[in-house]
């Protein structure tokens, strides 16, 4: 099984060029825990980190660069903060096709080492990621670099790959079908936006083609460091906002708008609204996913169900309602994560003697 199986819902590619490393089909389960305690009866989490470079922009990788190859594009240029590069590296290496990818200043060493692996040709940019002016200069060069004939750009958003985001809208028709009862309420992390407007678009789509009776309202959930799309949704804003990023959960430190202004409009009709938490609950909420759920995320992962929490807390959700919360990226993702998680934390060695002595 892979996303083709929705080939009629995705940008169009001729059968003979559309790769696939078996992404999509990600498990929904219902929490044991976490849910329960907070009050949350019927709380769900999407399992993305099970997709085959450990994310979901796995799901995008595969549909853009399968359109690469459709197209004739033999060099990707492209733009990441850890997932998106490295689901490029896996795709690309599977198309051979080259790959390029211009690295935020703070993406997580064990992110750039998955590109590498791959065989991509790396780069970070100093201040990528972190001020918007820099930030929108380089993805001015990228596109750029993107206009050779033999070129292509690929970049997670609608506003630069439109084809490849139908892949993402993959999660909205799996949802659709997986939730035993109607889903009342999707939680999703932001730093761009693309996901959240690909979820909004993925539903509607069923919704469109009477396979979706009741369409969930997307909930746009940012660190309260990059809080560019949710405090504008929830105050009823017309758009996005730039700011500079403070955050330090990786994968969401984006400024700039890019589909912000999409996400804001197409999120509200929805009936979603935005939740900025701060790092430390997110923190914290990784924690609790690995301990008290056995799932192992990495922190932006995590921040789709610390928006849901909050709102619990908040009572903007009710406790009886169907939720579902996205765990976009597997825990290996980063490692400087695993550490603070494990601060004082020891192996010991022992000997034969002293494991005979343990009760």
């Amino acid at each position: 099984m892979s996303i083709w199986r929705y080939a009629d819902l995705l940008h169009k590619v001729p059968q003979e060029h559309r790769i696939s490393l078996g992404e999509g089909d990600t498990p929904l389960i219902r929490s044991r825990r976490i849910g329960p305690a907070a009050g949350l009866r019927n709380l769900f989490f999407k399992l993305e980190g099970g997709n085959p470079a450990g994310s979901f922009k796995d799901r995008f990788a595969c549909a853009a660069v399968s359109g690469m190859l459709a197209d004739g594009k033999q060099r990707c240029i492209a733009t990441s903060s850890g997932n998106t590069g490295a689901a490029l590296a896996a795709y690309t290496a599977a198309a051979g096709i080259e790959c390029h990818i211009a690295i935020v200043e703070t993406a997580p060493l064990s992110k750039l080492k998955q590109m590498l692996v791959y065989g991509a040709n790396i780069f970070r940019i100093k201040g990528f990621g972190l001020d918007p002016v820099v930030s929108e200069a380089a993805f001015g060069e990228l596109q750029r670099m993107g206009s050779r004939d033999d070129s292509a750009v690929q970049i997670s958003a609608y506003h630069f790959s439109p084809a490849g985001m139908t892949g993402v809208q993959t999660i909205a028709h799996e949802l659709a079908e997986q939730a035993e009862a109607p889903v009342d309420h999707v939680f999703a992390p932001a730093g761009g936006g693309g996901l959240c407007v690909a979820l909004a678009r993925g539903f509607m789509q069923k919704a469109d083609q009477g396979r979706l009776d009741n369409v969930p309202a997307v909930e746009i959930v940012q660190p309260e460091g990059n809080d560019t799309i949710a405090s504008p949704l929830r105050r009823g804003d017309e758009g996005a906002q730039t700011v500079t990023a403070t955050t330090k959960i990786s994968g969401l430190q984006v400024p700039n708008v890019i589909d912000g202004h999409d996400a804001v409009q197409e999120c509200r009709a929805t009936g979603g609204s935005g939740h900025a938490v701060p790092d430390d609950l997110i923190w914290e909420t990784q924690a609790r996913l690995a301990r008290e759920e056995g799932i192992f995320c990495e922190p932006a992962a995590a921040t789709a169900l610390a928006g849901a929490l909050r709102a619990a807390e908040e009572d903007r959700i009710a406790r009886d309602a169907n939720i579902v919360c996205l765990v976009t990226g597997i825990g290996f993702k980063d490692e400087a994560s695993i550490d603070r998680m494990l601060a004082g934390v020891e192996c010991p060695m022992i000997d034969l003697d002293q494991l005979r002595e343990i009760e």
